[in-house]
């Protein structure tokens, strides 16, 4: 919305120098040094920043929240879409691998490095995605144990074993006050500063740029600003100046809902030795991975950065699938020096320059009719190319075991997945590395209340020897059921059948309501109430 003339005669972006000819889709929020600038958005966009700008001091968030949100806001009303093109980068390559830097750490070297180190847990997932209202990392994953019950026996073990180690979360709003009270029972690791809480971002009316609006429930006006989060976070809430004042350097992020990522001394040791700034893990992409983001590198200056689906142009859609081409996918497990992540935040006026991922929704997520407005996001992982010299390892599938949906939820539950002594989640060595794919009607399981009537039998399938397992329809696993090689169920009709008990094995089974086991939803809801009763 800005006239041409208000920049300058060439705008350094991402791929290269590009003259001012077309450059409206290209512009790109970490293009920009000064954020300041008056020139970046249109003047109406300057005048709607101060309005938010007012809305966001009023509820106490920080500068460093307000100034992020502005940098989203304003590569929103630029129209930024942040496309990176095939010719722009060149796949990554000769990456180091745990394997390669697995090593025996000196006793005394290793409490040198936990002495400098802190571990941050991201945990402001509500879940709302799988039908839930408390936070994901309550529900529960092997047994009665939910991931905060194995999160602290990772924590628990890695000091009795290794050496105390400063333990953190990054809360939300919606899930600090269930996770203390969750973590009651741990007063070593809720004790002294063991949060941040993740800051809020007002919603954008999609029809005027202007922050959402809903009088009945004002609560709703807001959303989560997504992982990326984290630097305004930290900054803002003056916890990172308080870390480097104690000396701490070396900070490992990783999700709360991935019980693979634990703080693993030999990666710490190579990142400590690498004097790297900014470290990302990364796993090889197999087919299933093909339609999800991946590291390259930039051509013109040979920095790191990712690429997601959303930011590949459509003609380079075979080159961005192509996992022989680009090999390597984001684990969301992260390295970060504070010293060289304030030196950031200080070369870029209080930010570090993120995209902005844009989320079409309604301002009332219960209500389809309600308001369209855009949540405007970022991703923490996005700024491995604002680290000059950043760097990326190869790890093995047993540092990546995350839970997004509730196909995910009933593959960890299963056998595929076994807890180790330091309660980590990895797969079985049947699995050879390999997860089952599974993949559930999405009309019936896509919340965790749909897959309590899959398991209302009380007993999760065995997947271990399992390819792929696919349910179509409304299902109940029989207590004793086993899958191997590639299983589709499939219930054409309206009610609710048992698949009886038994191994399936390469197979398709078309359940019948005339010779099957029929449950109605009352139930069900019966079944399910009562193993929840036996759970607690």
């Amino acid at each position: 919305n800005t006239p041409s003339h208000t920049y300058s005669a060439n705008l350094q972006l991402r791929g290269g120098v590009l003259g001012l000819g077309r450059i409206g889709g290209f512009l790109r929020t970490a293009s920009f040094g000064n954020l300041n600038s008056p020139n970046v958005v249109a003047p109406e966009g300057a005048v709607v920043f101060e309005e938010i700008r007012k809305l966001m001091e009023d509820e106490k968030l920080s500068e460093s929240a307000i100034r992020a949100f502005k940098q989203a806001y304003e590569a929103l009303v630029r129209g930024d879409d942040g496309m990176i093109s095939e010719m722009s980068i060149t796949p990554a390559e000769d990456l180091p691998t745990l394997a390669d830097v697995k090593t025996e750490v000196a006793d005394d070297k290793i409490q040198a490095l936990l002495e400098k180190t802190v571990v941050m847990k991201l945990n402001g997932g509500l879940g709302t995605g799988m039908g839930l209202e408390k936070a994901k990392s309550l529900l529960t994953v092997k047994g009665s144990k939910t991931f905060l019950d194995l999160i602290a026996s990772q924590v628990e073990w890695f000091a009795k074993n290794k050496g105390k180690v400063r333990q953190m979360f990054m809360n939300s709003f919606s899930t600090s006050a269930d996770t203390k009270d969750a973590l009651k029972a741990h007063k070593e690791i809720i004790a002294g500063d063991w949060e941040v809480v993740q800051n809020k971002v007002p919603k954008i009316d999609a029809a005027t740029l202007r922050p959402a609006k809903l009088p009945s429930n004002p609560a709703k006006e807001w959303c989560p600003p997504g992982h990326g989060d984290l630097y305004p976070s930290l900054a803002g809430s003056g916890m990172l100046k308080k870390l480097l004042d104690a000396g701490v350097k070396y900070m490992f992020v990783s999700n709360s809902d991935n019980l693979g990522a634990t703080l693993d001394m030999s990666l710490l040791n190579f990142f400590a030795d690498s004097d790297k700034p900014f470290m990302m893990e990364v796993c090889e992409r197999t087919p299933a991975d093909n339609k999800g983001g991946h590291l390259a590198v930039r051509k013109q200056d040979g920095q790191l950065l990712l690429r997601e689906s959303a930011q590949c142009p459509d003609a380079d859609e075979e080159a961005f699938q192509d996992v022989t081409r680009h090999k390597y996918f984001n684990t969301n497990n992260l390295w970060i020096r504070l010293d060289k992540l304030q030196e950031v935040i200080d070369k870029h006026d209080g930010v570090v320059p993120l995209p902005m991922i844009k989320n079409s929704k309604t301002v009332d997520p219960g209500d389809g009719d309600s308001a369209k407005v855009f949540q405007l996001e970022t991703a923490m992982g996005a700024a491995i190319e604002s680290f000059a010299g950043a760097g990326a390892i190869v790890v093995g599938r047993e540092r990546f075991a995350p839970v997004k949906t509730c196909a995910d939820l009933l593959r960890v539950r299963s056998d595929a997945y076994e807890v180790t002594d330091d309660s980590r989640l990895v797969l079985v060595e049947e699995c050879a590395g390999s997860p089952p794919e599974v993949s559930l009607d999405k009309k019936e399981y896509k919340k965790v209340q749909g897959l309590e009537k899959l398991l209302a039998c009380g007993e999760v399938p065995s997947l271990k020897a399992c390819k792929k397992l696919s349910v179509k329809g409304k299902v109940v696993f029989e207590a004793g059921t086993t899958f191997k090689g590639a299983v589709s169920i499939v219930n054409p009709t309206s009610d609710w059948l048992t698949l009886k008990a038994g191994t399936y094995e390469d197979e398709t089974v078309n359940l019948d309501a005339e010779n099957v086991d029929t449950k109605s939803e009352e139930e069900l809801k019966e079944m399910v109430k009562k193993l929840q009763v036996e759970a607690k």
